[in-house]
């Protein structure tokens, strides 16, 4: 396992722009990606559709470059939809773990602060959808206590074959 100095959850900010965006193109698959591979000229990180408020991110001191702090991932929390009627809910729409944070318990982390963000914001329901084939992440969300609740067949067409969408979720107990 790998051995990093992982600081605190926090809500990512604006100045985060630039080492979001170099994590989310470096760890770009179609294990997990149903978009194209990004390409220069590459759009800001954040945008309207993407407010620094949607993303939690942890860092880790780096034993290189004088100590300072890295982005070691990051996951989106969002409302699923805008009706009153599943304010109650919450979604994961994105989690992205560098390459060089893989192994030291980074993913779990942040799967475990979106749930405590979403508790903290009123919801008692949190829901996810991942690509059939991306076990390592469907296993992650299972042993985080998420359960298949559905299944879109043939939902994507990627790399020249058809993959299906999985819909996980999980209740929240009390925080």
């Amino acid at each position: 396992m790998v051995q990093l100095t992982l600081r605190p959850v926090r809500t990512a900010a604006p100045a985060d722009d630039d080492q979001l965006a170099e994590l989310d193109r470096s760890t770009w698959s179609t294990l997990h990606a149903v978009l194209p591979k990004p390409a220069p000229p590459y759009e800001p990180f954040f945008g309207e559709r993407y407010p620094p408020e949607d993303f939690l991110v942890v860092e880790a001191d780096a034993e290189t470059e004088g100590g300072a702090a890295r982005i070691a991932g990051y996951i989106r929390l969002v409302p699923p939809t805008p009706l009153a009627a599943n304010a109650h809910v919450r979604q994961i729409r994105g989690l992205a773990v560098a390459t060089w944070a893989r192994g030291a318990g980074v993913g779990r982390i942040l799967v475990r602060a979106a749930c405590a963000e979403a508790r903290r914001q009123g919801a008692n329901r949190i829901t996810l959808r991942v690509l059939a084939h991306n076990d390592p992440a469907r296993a992650l969300y299972a042993s985080e206590g998420f359960a298949v609740e559905g299944v879109l067949p043939g939902e994507f067409f990627l790399n020249g074959r058809y993959v299906d969408d999985v819909c996980m979720g999980r209740a929240l107990g009390p925080a």
